[in-house]
């Protein structure tokens, strides 16, 4: 991390933290971030669901919810980004204050409850894309909709043109019973209705699945059924967690999903879950808790073909996308694996 990004963290947390991720936005935007372009290697380049990555570290959904920085953000070291979540229509979210920082923890705790501007000026914002890059929408439901699995596909039918992936997102916890959604029966129609919108867009846009790091065994058995009988494209392995045990930062016990350094262990040990009972016939998405090489790694191993972060940013800027992108490649060349693709699932009995 250079001196003046340093600088420029250190003043974003003395201002409240939502404040603090919209000046993030606007200094994309301005050309006032760390841009080196795309970081690739012949080790590096992934293919996953059809999509051809130049590296296998991506940015997860919710920071760039409305799609306002997609080509800086393109050109910042991530091999992919997703954006969103998106609604059919725009909405405010959950009261304010809804974003905590656990500095100590190095975590936050959002509550945010799909706050964006809706798939009208979302969809617009991806129809100028960039498109040298691999760009994906986070699909969401809105609060007060009376039929929320039918807002997923509403949104792909609006944007899917634009889009390199779509995901489903079943497991934010900071929409009342959305997390229901995840049952066997229900997710199955769900991502049925999902699949028939997308065959019938002009293009095929791979569908993928994320998921809550709060499911029991069963429940993650049935959702290794759900993506197998349905043919979705990829599971994202995992969203934030309820859970708030061995915190210490003052806003521990505030409501909401809790992401970052906390939520590593768990998070893998679904995806290794998943890995074993998937066994290679939908590939996974690596969430949680990634701040370093040897964490992005570390999922990898356990089973993920590509892997996401967002939280360790808040704490370490955006030069990280690059940082984890090239020390995961000196990692991969240390072990001797000659691609990524290799050391996929090489260690997934050590979570298991």
């Amino acid at each position: 991390m250079s001196l003046t990004e340093r600088l420029a963290l250190a003043a974003l947390h003395r201002c409240d933290p939502e404040a603090a991720h919209g000046l993030s936005i606007k200094a994309l935007k301005m050309g006032l971030t760390p841009t080196p372009g795309p970081v690739t290697s012949a080790r590096l380049t992934t293919r996953i669901a059809g999509l051809d990555l130049p590296n296998p570290v991506g940015l997860a959904a919710g920071f760039d919810k409305n799609a306002e920085a997609l080509r800086p953000l393109s050109q910042a070291g991530f091999g992919f980004i997703e954006v969103g979540a998106a609604t059919p229509r725009p909405q405010p979210g959950n009261p304010k204050p809804r974003l905590f920082r656990l500095t100590e923890d190095q975590a936050a705790i959002n509550r945010f409850g799909f706050n964006n501007e809706g798939m009208t000026v979302i969809g617009q914002r991806l129809a100028a894309r960039p498109k040298d890059a691999v760009i994906g929408l986070n699909l969401g439901a809105n609060k007060d909709s009376s039929d929320r699995a039918a807002d997923f596909a509403k949104v792909l039918a609006h944007c899917g043109a634009h889009l390199d992936f779509a995901t489903v997102n079943v497991s934010s916890p900071n929409t009342e019973k959305l997390r229901d959604l995840q049952g066997k029966a229900a997710l199955s129609a769900l991502l049925n209705g999902v699949i028939e919108t997308r065959d019938g867009l002009d293009r095929r846009v791979p569908v993928f699945l994320k998921i809550a790091p709060d499911l029991d065994r069963a429940g993650i058995e049935d959702i290794a059924e759900v993506a197998i009988e349905t043919g979705i494209d990829a599971v994202i392995a995992t969203n934030t967690t309820l859970e708030r045990s061995g915190l210490n930062s003052a806003h521990h016990d505030e409501a909401g999903g809790l992401s970052g350094a906390p939520l590593f262990e768990k998070s893998t040990r679904v995806l290794a879950q998943l890995s074993e009972l998937l066994d290679g016939r939908v590939p996974l998405v690596g969430v949680g808790g990634i701040s370093t090489p040897e964490l992005a790694y570390a999922k990898i191993c356990a089973g993920a073909t590509a892997v996401q972060f967002y939280t360790a940013m808040v704490y370490a800027g955006l030069s990280l996308a690059g940082d984890i992108a090239r020390g995961l490649d000196h990692l991969l060349a240390r072990d001797g694996f000659a691609n990524v693709a290799e050391a996929v699932g090489s260690k997934r009995g050590d979570w298991l």
